[in-house]
């Protein structure tokens, strides 16, 4: 079970907000890019939160702060596509925009996880995961199926856990078993990213017989 199946209901939530979005003048594409650079704030807050930082000691409460913006990411992500509709400017071209900048918003999120922990190799997996979860999702309508959001880890569900351990981060600094929380959340997505896409793909191949 996914977020992304909660879409309709995070849409009518999501109202007030594209009210203010649409008074200020804003665009689906500058949200968009708004988006992004609360995932480059995620990334280097978390880059630096962690034990291998390049300061003098770890500063876990910073971890806090990439919570908050990893949150906000995803919370203009699905702004930008309700506020595109509102003002009837949905377009092929601000739908690849606002792939293109999930996905570097996505790398540059757990790279800085990875690199605030020193876990580089679990980074790397972790974010093929994440990637390949991501093109087959898209690739299937590439290939004439509707585009896949379903599997075990959907962005919705990745942000939100994210959110949720980077938060308990910040308070526990303690590792398990040689690794810490953050450790952890990359091996998770590392699993379960590639086992997502993994289910994608059969999904696909499936529908495609």
């Amino acid at each position: 079970m996914t977020l992304d199946k909660f879409r309709p209901l995070a849409n009518r939530m999501l109202e007030p907000f594209v009210d203010v979005a649409d008074r200020l003048g804003l665009s689906p594409d500058g949200v968009s890019v708004l988006a992004f650079g609360f995932a480059i704030g995620a990334g280097i807050a978390y880059a630096l939160a962690g034990s291998a930082t390049p300061l003098d000691a770890p500063l876990p409460l910073l971890y806090l702060v990439g919570a908050v913006l990893v949150l906000s990411n995803g919370w203009c992500d699905l702004i930008d596509g309700a506020l595109a509709r509102r003002q009837g400017t949905a377009s092929a071209g601000g739908d690849l925009l606002d792939h293109v900048l999930d996905r570097y918003a996505d790398i540059v999120i757990i790279a800085g996880l990875a690199a605030g922990v020193g876990e580089y190799l679990l980074g790397f997996l972790a974010v093929t995961g994440v990637l390949m979860t991501s093109y087959l999702g898209t690739q299937a309508q590439a290939v004439g199926l509707d585009r896949v959001y379903g599997g075990l880890v959907g962005r919705a569900d990745r942000l939100a856990i994210i959110g949720v351990v980077t938060v308990v981060a910040a308070v526990y600094t303690a590792e398990l078993f040689g690794l810490t929380l953050i450790g952890w959340l990359l091996v998770f997505f590392a699993i379960i990213g590639h086992f997502t896409a993994l289910q994608r793909f059969y999904y696909s191949m499936t529908a495609l017989e």
